[in-house]
């Protein structure tokens, strides 16, 4: 490891204080938060577990970042996620394990490995979808080496549900583990809903949370199936709930009320006026991007 930091207290304020500091200052500043004499207490405390939390949802606002194309934010959200791997590289160099120019070096390592076609030998005259096969060929290459000898091994548990059971699905169809169309899949999620709702007449809470856990995966399972990403499609859903209660609220507040001094059937007609507003919205756009009217 050739990580030798904090650097000499001169040296050290000296990096940090370059504006064009560049890598080594953003680890400079990582070495003296966790610096024993003279670090920051609560970066002290963290270890890799507690760190991890921050990490998950720096990556989410990430993507929240990209959704919105809100280019300046994610300038700013993507230092902050770079941040999170200087971090755990730091927490790695304090005990002895690694350091980030190892992590540098690993994946670089990697990207080289998994384009033959760009950086080795190999042809890169073809598609993006062999390109794709390739690349799962020597990620499963990869994993033979390291001694993964089940088909599910390294599917990571801190992955998002939706996203785990997806690759877990994925993982479990190159070996002929899969139904052959989505038909199959729509029989099994009638066949799930069903289920839950015996189980919920029926059964005992646990059992109905492992009936919703089923009819969520055979949901997945759809998803996997039509070339959709579940976690993107249900940020979907989740952004145009918000956006669509948010109307009924300014109707509410325009005839002087709040949600709580309304009912269900007036939010619901308030609800249905918001999806024609939106649907018009969308007509509008296309009119005016064909030229039309």
């Amino acid at each position: 490891m050739a990580a030798n930091r904090p650097l000499p207290p001169a040296q050290s304020d000296a990096l940090i204080s370059d504006p064009e500091g560049g890598m080594p200052r953003l680890l400079e500043i990582m070495a003296r938060l966790r610096d024993p004499t003279g670090g920051c207490p609560w970066d002290l405390e963290q270890d890799f577990a507690s760190i991890a939390p921050y990490t998950i949802e720096e990556a989410y606002e990430v993507a929240d970042a990209i959704a919105r194309r809100d280019w300046p934010e994610l300038k700013g959200e993507l230092g902050d996620l770079l941040f999170q791997s200087v971090y755990h590289a730091q927490l790695a160099d304090d005990a002895g394990l690694f350091d980030f120019e190892d992590v540098v070096a690993a994946i670089s390592d990697k990207m080289i490995s998994r384009h033959p076609h760009v950086f080795g030998g190999e042809s890169n005259a073809k598609s993006s979808t062999q390109q794709t096969v390739d690349w799962e060929r020597i990620k499963a290459a990869e994993r033979s080496g390291r001694r993964e000898a089940r088909v599910l091994d390294g599917v990571a548990l801190g992955l998002p549900a939706l996203t785990r059971a997806v690759k877990l699905q994925k993982r479990a169809a190159r070996v002929g583990f899969d139904w052959p169309s989505t038909d199959q899949v729509l029989d099994k999620i009638i066949e799930e809903s069903r289920e839950l709702v015996e189980a919920r007449d029926s059964l005992t809470e646990a059992e109905q949370v492992e009936e919703f856990g089923d009819l969520l995966f055979v949901m997945a399972n759809l998803a996997r199936h039509l070339g959709i990403d579940p976690e993107t499609a249900l940020r979907g859903a989740n952004s145009k709930f918000s956006r669509r209660f948010g109307r009924i609220e300014d109707w509410l507040t325009e005839a002087g009320k709040t949600p709580d001094q309304s009912d269900l059937a007036e939010m619901d007609a308030l609800w249905d006026r918001a999806k024609a507003e939106e649907k018009a919205l969308k007509a509008n756009l296309v009119r005016g991007a064909t030229g039309d009217g």
